[in-house]
């Protein structure tokens, strides 16, 4: 995804706060906050941008392109008129941004806002009488093949459609369980007439749309600003993103797997926030009066008078609980009982378990470690979070007291995280040497290397990738495949050839502008990386040793498909030795044996045409009893896939037994975990990993 942070040099600061002040006069006169960002974005842009773009005709109108689609994606809040108003700024949106005017951006907002307040009315409006589910229409589900209304009437029109499938599709749900339970001899099941069932369907509907509209309307200013900026940063690459100082606090507690807060899981049910789990060891589970089902009412800070967070949207909610570590909360709780309790909390540092590799022994004529590694997550936060190849490390260490013949890492969904972090990771598996190459502006070109010598792990391995491995994933699965290391195992890889780095804007502000910190900062693309056999994983991923099947092999993903993705190119070869260890051509052509007369692989491939099928047809009938058809009739067709989910022969798994230990009296955590690995044991993509690993001599 996004290399390491990295510390801007002095000599960069300098030169990006020269460009800014050379070029603008602004700074003496105006002291409006988006002007502000403006000029710093466009100067750290135009600094440290891999290939910075020219501000003109051109770039004004891949600007509006991307507002526009981002500002309303699915066209049911502007008319075509508002459209064209917009689209007399399409080629001056430089011209504004250089002079420090915001018209066409001002005139958006004004537009949206009263576009939404209509669209409020109107969905209360809809859903305020019966709907006839008699007549034959059709809905449009992909929003690329609608255009903007013409009028309002037609506007109002597909309003009424999609409110219309809404309800159709929570009227549909309502009336399989009914049937279901009426098969089944039920008698706990009070059976409804299908007008109580159409009035409960409209009513579920009517509070989720009042639940997205209060999301919409609080919407902040500076929210909508982003928006914005990030259409700008959009033209330069799909990487390059502006982040508001709270989106820059998310994105590190993701990349690190920590958050400082009490230690609960919680849920939103009906409005109110429920406490579905304690954290074992947590803040929450030491203090001891938190327990799961108590409904949050109030969060203090300290002795501070309470918010009431009755009805408060959840994310904001938890923002309120969240902070920093050593600091007191105090939660006033509504007991299962119905008794009214203040608790006091003091907050400490909490890990996302789920951020973090782990794995399991599987049994499959061997036994064989798996590893699962759902990013390549570091320290983003400084505050000492872990690091994933020293954790890979430990994995490793853990399996191979467990006698494991091989080892499988799997980076499907894995989207990357930090470049120091995999170069020490691939470092694991072979002697020192080179890693990836990086090339920043003006062909300044770095072989990154492993430079330890100790090899953690030297046995067979296989590396699984699918169309979500990005970035840091293509790293790893591109350097043990160039070096013959191990063998790569999946499908085409997700296509991200680029590193960015955060850029704080505060760093370039003089201090008469201190009131306004902070203002955020941007994840810039300044290099590309490039395989150590010269090749570029951009656009084209990585491609697997030993293809297989996939859902979704008819379906363009990946980042070709991205707004704005750079070109893929290549450079000359580093200097590395390859492993002559694997058979590749007698380990591939087992496998299309095993694959070919593979009941379930069989089954993938006839799953990939249906759903290219259903990807071309879009249109859904809003006819009851057509649309009950069609829904039973697709159910009927994917229950063979259930076959997918089953217990595969011969193939088994457990915990790791110095887990099982650590879990120690957290039964639910140790359920979480074994139910996990069953999950693990019915994947026949796992199983097949399993299979090449045996083949590997």
């Amino acid at each position: 995804m996004q290399k390491l942070i990295n510390k801007i040099t002095t000599k960069t600061v300098i030169l990006v706060g020269v460009i800014i002040l050379s070029s603008f006069t602004f700074f003496k006169y105006v002291f409006d906050k988006n002007d502000v960002i403006f000029e710093l974005l466009f100067g750290s842009l135009n600094q440290n941008h891999y290939a910075p773009v020219k501000l003109d005709d051109a770039f004004s109108e891949k600007v509006f392109e991307l507002y526009i689609k981002r500002l309303d994606y699915n066209k049911k809040f502007l008319l075509q008129s508002d459209i064209d108003e917009l689209a007399k700024s399409r080629r001056d949106i430089d011209d504004q941004l250089l002079n420090q005017r915001h018209d066409f951006y001002a005139k958006s907002i004004d537009i949206y806002n009263k576009r939404l307040k209509e669209k409020e009315n109107w969905s209360k409006e809809i859903l305020s009488k019966p709907i006839d589910f008699t007549t034959d229409e059709e809905y449009e589900t992909d929003y690329e093949k609608t255009v903007y209304s013409k009028s309002e009437a037609d506007l109002k029109n597909e309003w009424r459609k999609m409110i219309k499938y809404q309800v159709l599709l929570r009227l549909d749900e309502m009336l399989d369980r009914q049937e279901k339970a009426i098969e089944k001899k039920d008698t706990a099941y009070k059976v409804k007439s299908i007008d109580t069932l159409e009035v409960e369907a409209r009513r579920k509907t009517l509070k989720a749309n009042e639940d997205w509209f209060k999301r919409l309307n609080k919407i902040t200013p500076r929210e909508r600003f982003s928006t914005f900026a990030n259409a700008i940063t959009g033209v330069y690459d799909p990487h390059t993103e502006y982040f508001a100082p709270k989106e820059k606090k998310k994105f590190d507690q993701i990349m690190s797997g920590q958050f400082e807060g009490i230690g609960a899981r919680l849920e939103s049910k009906e409005g109110a926030l429920i406490v579905s789990e304690i954290i074992v060891g947590s803040p929450s589970y030491k203090q001891g009066e938190l327990k799961k089902g108590d409904h949050i009412m109030k969060v203090g800070e300290g002795v501070k008078e309470p918010v009431d967070i009755t009805n408060m949207d959840m994310d904001e909610a938890i923002e309120h609980i969240k902070g920093k570590k050593g600091t007191e909360v105090r939660l006033t709780v509504k007991k299962t009982d119905n008794t009214i309790k203040v608790i006091p909390i003091i907050r400490d540092v909490i890990e996302i378990e789920e951020t973090f590799a782990k794995s399991a022994v599987l049994e499959n004529k061997n036994k064989i470690g798996y590893i699962y590694l759902p990013s390549f997550y570091t320290d983003f936060t400084r505050t000492g979070a872990r690091g994933c190849s020293n954790d890979m490390r430990k994995e490793i260490e853990k399996l191979k007291k467990q006698n494991v013949k091989g080892i499988i890492i799997d980076l499907r969904d894995n989207g990357g995280g930090s470049l120091q972090e995999v170069v020490m990771m691939a470092g694991l598996f072979f002697p020192k040497g080179p890693v990836v190459q990086v090339q920043g502006k003006n062909n300044m070109r770095n072989v990154m290397e492993d430079r330890a010598p100790d090899v953690v792990w030297d046995g067979p391995l296989t590396i699984m990738v699918n169309h979500n491995s990005a970035s840091a994933s293509e790293i790893l699965a591109a350097a043990i495949q160039d070096y013959k290391r191990g063998v790569i195992i999946g499908t085409q890889s997700f296509g991200k050839g680029t590193v960015q780095s955060f850029v704080d804007l505060d760093n370039f502000l003089l201090p008469q502008f201190d009131t306004i910190k902070p203002v955020g900062q941007v994840k810039i693309t300044q290099q590309k990386f490039y395989r150590i056999n010269g090749g570029a994983t951009q656009l084209k991923g990585v491609m697997p040793d030993v293809l297989l099947p996939d859902p979704y092999e008819f379906i363009d993903l990946g980042e070709k498909e991205m707004d704005n993705p750079m070109p893929w190119d290549e450079i000359p070869k580093a200097d590395y030795v390859e492993f002559k260890n694997i058979n590749y051509s007698s380990v591939i052509k087992n496998s299309q044996a095993r694959v070919k007369k593979s009941s379930q692989f069989n089954l993938i491939e006839s799953q990939a045409k249906e759903v290219k099928s259903k990807r071309d047809d879009t249109k859904y009938s809003l006819n009851l009893e057509k649309f009950r058809a069609e829904q039973k009739q697709l159910r009927e067709q994917n229950k063979k896939y259930d076959e997918l989910k089953k217990e595969i022969k011969g193939f088994s798994g457990q915990l790791l037994s110095d887990d099982v230990a650590k879990f120690g009296s957290d039964t639910t955590r140790l359920n979480r975990e074994n139910k996990w690995v069953k999950n693990v044991t019915k994947d026949i993509y796992i199983y097949e990993a399993t299979n090449v690993i045996n083949d590997i001599k």
